[in-house]
């Protein structure tokens, strides 16, 4: 019978074609329909024949697929591929999707870790500290780990304060302020001196900003520098910061004669 027949040289049957890309002959029919992936010839007796070409497209559909792309996405982008700068044209698009792919799902895992060494630490279950530190993880905000140590009410104040821009922001600025007063730790520069009193103004006003005036916050964020942890370098980093830091803003308080421990702490 005509479908007995030797299969052309260079000519794959289905089924050829489905065990040598790990798939079902289901599935490769049902790409034929849609228009996907056809047959490059059909046999006299209607047997659909692929070529080592069609196993590329084949394999370029399947990585497609893989990365999240629907099949109308996917005919878009299938090329004839007849020349080698399409072929390669093609394979770029696809490494770099690929690429693209390893590291988001790289990043994905790194938050993972990150938020599983919270939990273990905070020996307790708690889905809004989590989102939190998941935010801030997506703002790529270093002192994520704050988190566990504030309570609920503060958090609570933080959330209603910010939201993912301004919270990037404001961490932006925070960080530009703390590697300054460092800067100016490291040169020597007085806190006392007019340099000094210019960064605890900027520093006041930053914190102005964070809490929105409410004084009562300040008691809750001098905190901070009691929390313990066994990260020595944050340990050092912040007694030179903290000494630097109180230093200036006690000098740029005499300035403009405020106490802002005694002003509105009721």
């Amino acid at each position: 019978m005509e479908k007995n027949k030797a299969i052309p040289q260079g000519y794959m049957t289905v089924g050829e074609v489905a065990k040598k890309m790990g798939i079902t002959v289901r599935t490769l029919q049902y790409y034929h329909k849609e228009g996907v992936l056809s047959p490059s010839s059909v046999s006299k007796g209607g047997r659909r024949l692929y070529t080592d070409k069609d196993v590329i497209k084949l394999y370029q559909l399947l990585s497609m697929k893989s990365l999240g792309f629907s099949l109308d996405d996917i005919k878009n982008r299938l090329t004839d591929l007849d020349t080698p700068d399409e072929v390669l044209s093609v394979l770029t698009e696809q490494s770099c999707a690929i690429r693209e792919q390893i590291e988001s799902l790289s990043e994905s895992l790194k938050k993972i870790e990150k938020l599983k060494a919270e939990v273990v630490q905070m020996q307790s279950v708690d889905f809004k500290k989590y989102a939190d530190i998941i935010t801030n993880l997506q703002m790529k905000n270093e002192l994520y780990w704050l988190i566990k140590h504030f309570d609920d009410d503060t958090l609570a104040y933080f959330r209603s304060r910010f939201d993912k821009d301004s919270g990037t922001a404001m961490m932006k600025a925070f960080t530009h302020l703390s590697e300054e007063a460092l800067r100016l730790q490291k040169e020597g520069i007085s806190p006392e001196s007019k340099e000094g009193r210019e960064f605890a103004e900027a520093y006041w006003n930053m914190i102005m900003e964070f809490t929105n005036g409410d004084m009562s916050m300040l008691p809750k964020l001098m905190e901070i520098e009691k929390i313990d942890t066994t990260d020595d370098k944050w340990k050092q980093t912040q007694e030179v910061l903290n000494t630097f830091v109180s230093s200036a803003l006690e000098a740029y308080f005499d300035d403009i004669g405020l106490d802002p421990f005694k002003e509105d702490l009721k």
